[in-house]
């Protein structure tokens, strides 16, 4: 018996209707009397946006209209606008593949002006973009294409964000935690649906009160039962703050639930019935059917086979009537299990026929939604494909235009020029064009050096090996020695732009690092990097946080130790949080500082310092635990080496 995931009206059609027929005339007055081409077509996408709630095939007459007044004029915001009504009012008719035809129009269209519009409709643009890939991705939610959806949800998500649109921020973060919680990964939907809850409080949003409902769920389903019921007592604050019936019916039945799973039977029966009160007030079929189904789950257990009857037979009925055919087959699985503990094979014999039946009834419309499914997923495939090289095509065409004179012009110096240069080249100077390449190089990177978080003793010895390497004319082993330097500069420049990183691209930097310090060092140690497998490719991490930890580790811990030094980084989740251990076999912690005292440590210093407030600010900024503890590994008073554990934030990535 599973808890029921409330689904509230996140999505970018909207619920709600609020005197949508005097909106509809004022609009309708306004539109009689405007003579502005424009005005008229904005005046009929609202007009179409709000029927969408009462009657789709009007919605679609009047974005018809917008659509090509727009065409006929030009006006490609108000047609992307038209384009996504006619989109929605299908996605309500059940015509998915027209209104995802209608979504890749819409998508298209905004992406081609965001590339020449002036910067005063970036925002808009950049909204409508945003809108069309989340209402791709509501078809692929609701065909279980969850891939898709995601990718589409988070490419809205990103442009929400950069345009500060806050309250499609709340709704797309939501369809995401829905995403992940029908997929059963509760920890990925936990981190979404706090980011709506957040935006909910700070905008004392009236439907907080499922946010905080399907919060609980997850707990509940990740077996922290305390954390599931304080949540779950924040629903019903809210939804006595802000009245919602069914939200409340939904809650109770959750709390039945979660007694009934604690062997509270007295309970769980208290708030189903609180659940079938409210559900029965507002004529809610589907409600009812799921409270019946439940109580007639606990009378089974205790033995109560006539109350059970009673109320799976209630369940049974209200589920033909709204054509849950789920809801059908488990009744009658149900009752076919009871009356065989009454001994009744004819009855119970009747009822497995007929969840058989109902069995392959669903198995059939399984295959044929799974069909329709395909087909969305080839078409989508086909026209992404098709709009993508027909942009391009124009992308190339226009950028031809633009070179063509330049490149008639310089052509021929260009092709002298490059001929004459390869042959001096490659007769007369091969060696010179390696050293100046190499010098070159060698000046790049000490300019980069500067905006490396990695010690400057390092980096400047290796420029110096490359330096002594050229001086001896021994080019071939410089180049080589510079390949592995340049990955490692390059790895880090790159991720040092970015606030996380997927932890394999963390690993890869580790990697890299240690490889050339083993070089450096003669191989005097050896390490081991190893992840978990429970840790998701998604988990992600600050970038370079882990470096100074293991440069402190070869530079004081292992540079004094004669022979045999190892470095080990594991990688493991515990609970909420990335755990990342870094140990070595060196001198230890004290005798480590005994040696700093005769160098220079302003580097390292400032290195862990700032790693610190780096620490301080992820704690703050999640809310979680990000901390870090040195310690020296040490049994029967001799010294194994140092240990160092970072506690960090369990983040994802969204690339």
């Amino acid at each position: 018996m599973n808890s029921k995931l409330v689904i509230c009206a996140f999505l970018l059609i909207s619920l709600f209707a609020n005197a949508q027929n005097k909106a509809i005339d004022s609009l309708n007055s306004l539109l009689k009397t405007s003579k502005s081409e424009i005005k008229i077509t904005q005046l009929l996408n609202q007009i179409a946006d709000e029927y969408k709630i009462i009657n789709p095939k009007e919605m679609i007459d009047y974005a018809s209209k917008a659509l090509q007044l727009s065409q006929k004029n030009n006006f490609k915001i108000e047609e992307g606008n038209a384009y996504h009504h006619i989109g929605n009012a299908n996605v309500i008719l059940g015509n998915y593949e027209t209104g995802l035809d209608n979504f890749l129009k819409e998508q298209t269209i905004f992406e081609s002006e965001l590339k020449i519009k002036t910067l005063k409709n970036q925002i808009d643009l950049k909204n409508g973009l945003a809108r069309a890939y989340g209402s791709i991705g509501f078809i692929f939610t609701e065909q279980g294409d969850y891939l898709k959806a995601l990718q589409n949800n988070f490419k809205a998500l990103k442009i929400f964000e950069e345009t500060n649109s806050t309250e499609k921020i709340l709704k797309i973060n939501n369809n995401i935690g829905v995403i992940y919680n029908t997929q059963g990964k509760y920890r990925k939907a936990l981190v979404y649906y706090e980011k709506a809850l957040k935006i909910q409080k700070e905008k004392n949003d009236k439907s907080i009160g499922i946010t905080t409902t399907n919060i609980g769920l997850c707990y509940f389903y990740l077996k922290n039962n305390s954390k599931a019921l304080e949540y779950y007592k924040m629903s019903e604050y809210y939804f006595v703050k802000f009245p919602n019936p069914r939200g409340l019916g939904e809650l109770y039945n959750n709390y039945g639930t979660f007694y009934f799973e604690r062997n509270d039977e007295k309970l769980a029966i208290e708030y189903l019935t609180k659940a079938l009160k409210i559900f029965e007030s507002i004529e809610d079929k589907f409600g009812s059917a799921d409270t019946y189904a439940t109580l007639g789950s606990i009378y089974l257990k205790q033995n109560k086979y006539n109350l059970s009857i009673t109320n799976i037979n209630k369940s049974l009925q209200l589920g033909k009537e709204i054509g849950a055919l789920y809801r059908v087959q488990d009744s009658e699985k149900d009752l076919s299990t009871i009356y065989e503990k009454l001994n009744n094979t004819t009855e119970a014999l009747k009822h497995y026929k007929l969840y058989t039946k109902f069995k392959d009834s669903i198995t059939n419309t399984e295959i044929a939604k799974n069909s329709i499914k395909a087909e969305l997923n080839f078409e989508f495939d086909r026209k992404q494909i098709l709009q993508k090289a027909e942009q391009e095509k124009k992308e190339i065409y226009i950028e031809a235009q633009k070179r063509s004179e330049k490149i008639k012009i310089f052509v021929g110096v260009l092709f002298l020029s490059s001929v004459s240069g390869i042959a001096f080249l490659i007769y007369k100077r091969r060696q010179l064009r390696k050293r100046l390449t190499l010098e070159k190089e060698l000046a790049v990177y000490e300019q980069k050096a500067l905006h490396l978080q990695m010690n400057p003793h390092f980096i400047f010895n290796c420029l110096g090996s490359i330096s002594s390497f050229i001086v001896q004319n021994s080019t071939d082993a410089a180049i080589k020695y510079l390949a592995k330097f340049s990955k490692l500069m390059r790895l880090t420049l790159e991720y040092s732009k970015e606030t996380l990183i997927p932890i394999d691209k963390e690993i890869e930097s580790l990697q890299n690092y240690l490889e050339l310090e083993q070089l450096r060092f003669n191989n005097k140690f050896d390490f081991s990097i190893n992840k978990a497998q429970d840790i998701d490719d998604d988990v992600a991490l600050p970038p370079l946080l882990l470096q100074p930890f293991v440069e402190n580790s070869i530079i004081h811990g292992l540079n004094t130790t004669v022979k045999n030094g190892s470095i080990t980084v594991d990688f493991s989740i515990n609970d909420e949080s990335l755990i990342c251990i870094i140990k070595d076999n060196g001198i230890g912690i004290d005798k480590s500082k005994e040696s700093k005292k005769q160098l220079v440590t302003m580097h390292k210093s400032m290195a862990l310092n700032i790693t610190n407030k780096r620490l301080e600010m992820m704690e703050t900024s999640t809310t979680q635990r990000a901390n870090v503890k040195l310690e020296e590994m040490n049994e029967d008073g001799e010294i194994l080496g140092t240990k160092v554990t970072l506690v960090l934030p369990l983040q994802y990535s969204k690339s």
